[in-house]
């Protein structure tokens, strides 16, 4: 099955399987590839207001272009400034951005860290966040040990590895095989919560 760069605005699939529900089933990925690059193509000339945006997207601005749009927005790749303009993230601003979790489940986990019990999922949820948002796997194994150690997971034990760094080198495969983070997150949240509660 292949695989593609963009992920469907609304389920997130990279692949032709969508969501039961998603709307855009069906839709050729040509197509969806292309409204991510009309918006992108735009954008890199300067930033610029939506309605600009839609004139100047080549091709006819459409439904998945508007879906497109707000995935971007949503995931932290363009910003948008109180008075509507549209800016896309330079590539050091999008790795800060996107290093501190600010939703839940995720937020959770990124605050509070892993408590025993729920350690597997909670790294596996971290890795695999990190790979969505796009970073690379240096960046990802960064941010993961770092996470470790600050939120003091590390430190409450109940791990058979010697290191942050060996613990999260034997989750590689996590980052490649590009698992999902959302089922993870949302259990492991859970013992948190209980933990901390």
């Amino acid at each position: 099955m292949p695989y593609f760069d963009y992920p469907c605005p609304t389920c997130r699939s990279t692949t032709s399987l969508h969501d039961a529900d998603c709307q855009f089933e069906g839709v050729p990925w040509v197509d969806v590839e292309r409204a991510y690059v009309d918006i992108v193509s735009v954008l890199t000339g300067g930033p610029c207001d939506e309605e600009t945006l839609r004139r100047e997207a080549p091709g006819e601005w459409e439904s998945i272009h508007h879906a497109a749009l707000s995935r971007l927005k949503r995931d932290g790749r363009i910003s948008e400034a109180k008075s509507g303009v549209l800016r896309l993230l330079t590539a050091e601003e999008f790795r800060e951005e996107v290093s501190e979790p600010t939703r839940e489940p995720m937020r959770t986990l990124y605050t509070k860290g892993s408590v025993p019990g729920c350690h597997d999922n909670a790294v596996f949820a971290m890795i695999a966040w990190y790979e969505m948002v796009g970073l690379s796997w240096s960046e990802t194994r960064e941010n993961v040990v770092q996470w470790l150690r600050e939120t003091g997971t590390w430190d409450r034990g109940g791990f058979e590895e010697a290191t942050p760094q060996e613990l999260v080198e034997k989750k590689r495969h996590v980052y490649e095989a590009g698992y999902g983070w959302k089922e993870k997150a949302t259990a492991a949240k859970r013992v948190i919560d209980r933990y901390h509660g």
